[in-house]
């Protein structure tokens, strides 16, 4: 499932408001500064509750961390961040 580009443009992190990592063929989106993981739902629908985030294991994150380098990951907030 996909979420609209003007959308992603939007989203940061519930919690520190910066970028979050969009893994569209796993359907959430990562937060590597607080190891966050938030699920988008049918129909592309991000979660961003605090109380929804999930945080990974040291494992998983050195894997998302990795694919945010090599594959080429689409970050979020590039407009608003800042607000």
């Amino acid at each position: 499932m996909r979420l609209a580009p003007e959308l992603l443009a939007l989203v940061v992190d519930p919690v520190d408001h910066q970028e979050l990592y969009y893994f569209a063929d796993e359907a959430f989106l990562y937060n590597p500064r607080s190891r966050r993981r938030y699920p988008v739902v049918e129909p592309g629908i991000p979660v961003l509750l605090a109380d929804e985030g999930e945080v990974v294991d040291d494992d998983e994150h050195r894997r998302l961390t990795e694919e945010i380098g090599t594959r080429g990951v689409a970050a979020t907030g590039s407009k608003g961040a800042d607000d």
